[in-house]
């Protein structure tokens, strides 16, 4: 990390906030397994989601160099349009899109939500892309106390509630959904055990590295709401939090699928054709409007 990662756990919530100097995270006072307030067990469902959508995505030049990733066709439509029914289908009816690069575009395809049966807001990058963490932090008053984010290149079919209760009865101030990869779909670069994330680095994977992050975690806005440096790595908040034991874990057995690069993109294009479930919510959206409430499971 490029900034220390402080903590002071005398305050309710506890706050997180990034420091200019210095190399690696640290505490002040606390202790490795904070004792944390009574109502981090209370929250609603559904929660609000971030959906991470400003990348500039150079893998996939010269695709995307009029248009955003998000807006790609995937199976007859932009991508974008397929992710947010899944969104919708798992329960999701508020999303916060942070977007960045051709960000404009995304709000002419996606307005108000209501053609996908949800409520969308907006927060734009601005001139400067601020990454994943950053674009996070500028979305943080739309986003409520705590919430849901997911990346915008990816097709998860993990059911959605059991994951935001799972983050809810961890009494820590993150989750991370993780999937046990074995270097088969990118590298390894999460060591799980226990329901818990003890070591995050997709810089530098180890060994002891069976899993991956899934592309959909949980977050308290505290974690975020001090910090001073405007541009980052949302990596660089998971590691800290996993050094200090401090972020949950959620193993799917569902594999993700993503379209940052061509090989993935071509793949998640024939998983999205294939899938009666999906074909059957497309059909009922294009003729009626929003999709039908959602199962269990979508796949």
């Amino acid at each position: 990390m490029n900034a220390h990662l402080a903590t002071d756990f005398a305050l309710s919530p506890p706050v997180m906030c990034m420091t200019a100097s210095g190399a690696g995270p640290f505490f002040e006072e606390g202790t490795r397994e904070p004792r944390l307030p009574e109502e981090w067990g209370e929250s609603r469902w559904p929660p609000r989601l971030a959906l991470l959508a400003g990348g500039l995505a150079t893998r996939l030049r010269p695709l995307t160099s009029l248009m955003p990733k998000s807006l790609i066709e995937v199976a007859g439509e932009p991508f974008l349009g397929h992710q947010l029914r899944l969104i919708h289908a798992g329960g999701i009816r508020e999303v916060v899109l942070c977007c960045g690069f051709l960000g404009e575009q995304i709000e002419e395809f996606a307005g108000d939500g209501s053609k996908f049966g949800l409520s969308i807001t907006y927060s734009h990058d601005g001139p400067v892309p601020l990454g994943t963490g950053g674009a996070l932090l500028a979305a943080l008053p739309q986003l409520g106390r705590r919430f849901l984010v997911m990346y915008g290149d990816s097709w998860l079919t993990e059911p959605v509630e059991p994951i935001w209760r799972s983050f809810v009865n961890s009494h820590k101030p993150a989750l991370m959904t993780v999937f046990c990869n074995h270097n088969r779909w990118g590298a390894s670069n999460v060591e799980f055990r226990k329901g818990a994330v003890v070591r995050y680095d997709k810089r530098h994977p180890s060994p002891t590295m069976h899993h991956i992050d899934y592309g959909l975690d949980a977050l308290d806005a505290s974690v975020l709401a001090h910090w001073t440096v405007p541009v980052f790595d949302l990596g660089d908040v998971w590691s800290g939090l996993a050094a200090y034991s401090l972020l949950a874990g959620f193993e799917t057995s569902d594999r993700f699928y993503e379209i940052g690069s061509l090989p993935g993109l071509r793949e998640t294009e024939a998983v999205v054709a294939a899938s009666p479930r999906v074909r059957r919510i497309l059909s009922f959206a294009r003729s009626s409007g929003p999709p039908p409430q959602r199962d269990t499971q979508v796949v």
